[in-house]
This record gives C-alpha cells, structure tokens and sequence, in this order.
C-alpha cells in the first residue's frame, strides 16, 4: 500500500475511534466519496430552499444548491475528511532553543455543531522543543484542519492540544482560542460584543510563572 493511501487510511481509522475528544462520527462517515456528498448534499439543500418557498428558477438562486454543498464539503466542513489531514514537518532542534516557542493569533474559522452558523477568532500555540520543532505553517494548517468542522470550542481546544502533543512528543504544549459565536450574536440573545475564550495547559505551562510569560507574550494581560 502506497505510503499516502496508508497514512490516510490511518487518520480514517482514528477519526472513527470516537471517544471524548474526537469529532462524533458515524462507522460509515466515509462511504460516500466527496463528489457523491456534494450531489446529496445539493440535492438535500434544494428541498430545504423549497420548503422555504424560495424560487429557484430565480436567477440568482437557482445554482446556490450546488454551490452551498460545494462549500460544504470542500470548504467549511473539510477537516470531515481525513484525507486532507496536514502532513507535518519537523526539523531538529540544532540550535537548542529551550525557551518557549509561540505562534499567536492564528486565523480560527470554524462553525457551531449545534446551528451550522459561523465560529471565528484566533489561536495561541505554544511548545518547549522535546529535540524538534515543528514547521511554523504547520501549526496554522493543523489549527485549520480540526477547525473546518461542525465543533464545539472546547473539543477543538483538545483536539489541538493532542495533536500537537503527539506529533512534538512532549507534554509541554498550550493551546488558547479566543473566538466569536455567531449562535450567541446573530441568533437567541443576539449579544454582539461577547467572546469565548478557552485554554489548555500540559507540562511547564501548569507552572503559573510559564504560563504569565505566556500570557505576556500573547498581550492576554
């Protein structure tokens, strides 16, 4: 088995051993290839326009079924599908870098599992080096790949954080998402000024001087 089509066959099977932390997925998630669920999908989001009583002969409606599942799995909902799981990168560590190392305000798009309406904001990833460092755009790619799905903030945290932590092999590792919630904003309450922030902590960055330099570092205080 070429080596691709076996690591993607790995992310499949561990996207399905469901426990906690992972997205819940049904065992038959991936019996449909993409374009067989852009067709459904298409098909599905017709219905729901016509009971809406939208007119899709309309010019400017009547391609948007096609377009909205497109989207859907192509776009917001990609990180569904394990094949498109980042490859990472990893360099040794040769200049022994041993302080913290941060990226901050990475882009987070993501949306709300329990209203499909958008979830945005950014992330703060930080790591002491186990001997190797990770490429940086890695860290934007991977925060990407667990976000573009229906999530909950605080899976999406973990999920992260784990990776992150397996990959570097090391506990040392922090994950905050400060984001905006459309089902709080432009729905139910309709609060526009509120954010959630979440935080994960493993290794040095349980000790509360670490995690004040951390805090420094991404101008949280």
């Amino acid at each position: 088995m070429p080596l691709r089509i076996e690591k993607v066959a790995e992310n499949i099977e561990n996207e399905l051993n469901n426990d906690l932390y992972d997205t819940p997925l049904r065992k038959d998630a991936f019996e449909f290839d993409d374009r067989e669920k852009i067709q459904r999908i298409e098909n599905s989001f017709r219905d729901i326009m016509n009971v809406l009583g939208l007119d899709l002969t309309d010019d400017s409606l009547k391609d948007t079924p096609a377009r909205v599942a497109k989207m859907y799995v192509t776009e917001l909902f990609k990180g569904l599908n394990p094949a498109n799981k980042p490859s990472v990168t990893l360099f040794e560590n040769k200049y022994n870098y041993g302080k913290m190392l941060l990226e901050r305000n990475i882009t987070v798009f993501s949306n709300c599992e329990h209203h499909f309406v958008p979830v945005y904001g950014k992330a703060h990833v930080a790591y002491f080096s186990n001997g190797q460092v990770i490429g940086l755009s890695k860290l934007n790619r991977l925060v990407d790949y667990y976000a573009r799905r229906p999530q909950v903030q605080e899976r999406l945290t973990v999920q992260i954080m784990r990776e992150l932590k397996r990959i570097l092999n090391t506990e040392d590792v922090a994950v905050i998402i400060d984001a905006v919630h459309h089902c709080v904003c432009s729905r139910g309450v309709g609060d526009i000024s509120s954010s959630t922030i979440t935080a994960e902590y493993s290794g040095k960055f349980l000790n509360e001087s670490t995690r004040e330099e951390l805090f420094r570092m991404i101008n949280l205080k």
